[in-house]
């Protein structure tokens, strides 16, 4: 499923409210640095051929305009789309301009960005993500053949250890989002992929961890969703580390 607009929704989101959706991505393609196998908006080659993102002025124009005219609360102002929001060229300067627009037409809303974590080695991108209320990175893994076989990223030099330590500079301010799910080629729900991530979450220090499973068609039929039972387990073993926990059947 492709969101064809740059400004979408807003949509009741299962961890952020009323969310209003901000597409950086082209309205007709996918762009990512990750390919991962449930991923809602299809395989990153499945042959869309728009590559043509917003500019920056087109964003802000975008939601300024909705901004002006909704008579709905928007609980949050959400960066996520038709796949990895920060692999724009402009990313730091429209969360500038999103700071500015929410603080003058929509207070109370939060600004969230839902990332794969890939790009915040970039000084600009991770100074963007420390100044909105809700940096939210993925992380479905911590065992790096696991994170190859899940999330796929398209950069062969992929470095687990290397991502892990970039996402512990947002020590006490980052939320970790996981997604558990079983396949006939994945499965990050055994006892040694969970050991891994207990390990990496405490490394990390995020201010809250959110666990989940598979909510919407995914573009493999053979994955399953993990049971409640399996994620409120979890979510124990995460609050005897001492971290909040949200758990999204």
């Amino acid at each position: 499923m492709l969101f064809h607009s740059t400004i979408f929704g807003p949509i009741r989101s299962r961890r952020l409210g009323n969310s209003l959706g901000v597409n950086l991505a082209p309205n007709n393609g996918k762009i990512c640095s990750f390919d991962c196998v449930y991923c809602e908006c299809g395989l990153n080659a499945d042959g869309r051929e728009d590559h043509v993102i917003p500019s920056r002025s087109e964003v802000k124009s975008a939601l300024e305009e909705f901004l002006k005219q909704t008579t709905e609360d928007i609980d949050s102002i959400t960066f996520a789309g038709n796949g990895e929001p920060t692999v724009h060229p402009e990313f730091e300067e429209i969360i500038n301009d999103t700071i500015v627009l929410r603080n003058r037409y929509m207070p109370k809303a939060k600004i969230s960005v839902l990332t794969n974590a890939w790009q915040i080695s970039n000084p600009k991108v991770a100074r963007a993500l420390k100044r909105i209320d809700n940096n939210i990175l993925k992380l479905d893994s911590a065992i790096q053949s696991s994170v190859k076989a899940i999330n796929r990223p398209v950069n062969p030099e992929f470095d687990l250890d290397a991502h892990i330590k970039d996402m512990a500079q947002f020590c006490g301010t980052c939320v970790i989002q996981t997604l558990f799910l079983k396949g006939d080629t994945v499965d990050n729900t055994t006892d040694e992929e969970v050991s891994a991530l207990l390990k990496a979450y405490a490394r990390i220090q995020p201010r809250m961890v959110q666990v989940y499973s598979l909510d919407r068609k995914t573009p493999f039929s053979t994955l399953c969703h993990a049971s409640d039972e399996f994620l409120n387990d979890v979510a124990a073993k995460i609050k005897k580390l001492g971290f909040s926990v949200l758990v999204t059947p």
